[in-house]
């Protein structure tokens, strides 16, 4: 039972967190195509890992993770705004490279196609 209810407290972070970084965040570090991939969160609902990959971006995964994790203060407002538990989770952003390796898959793949 705790586990479901620890998934949906995910996705519900996950659906927040990337609401704001289309719309709420006015960092100029980080860029619009930031996307959150995944969302763990404690059992004990204290943090709230966020996966996070940006894609098209002149700053490295690093230093938007490091952006992301400079305004966790806003993030776990906002989070505590929407979200009505006893304890609000710390947001703790970590650098996701999935959307870049599947990119560079499937360069690979067409590449090897043409040959």
């Amino acid at each position: 039972m705790k586990v479901k209810r620890t998934q949906r407290v995910s996705e519900e972070i996950k659906k927040i967190v990337a609401g704001l970084l289309l719309n709420g965040i006015k960092d100029p570090r980080i860029p619009k195509l930031t996307s959150v991939t995944h969302v763990e969160t404690t059992g004990d609902y204290r943090f709230a890992f966020i996966y996070v990959s940006a894609y098209d971006s002149t700053l490295s995964d690093t230093e938007i993770v490091d952006a992301l994790n400079k305004a966790k203060g806003f993030f776990r407002r906002e989070i505590g705004k929407e979200l009505k538990l006893r304890y609000t989770p710390e947001p703790v952003f970590k650098e996701d490279s999935s959307i870049k390796n599947g990119i560079r898959m499937s360069h690979i793949i067409d590449e090897l196609g043409k040959e």
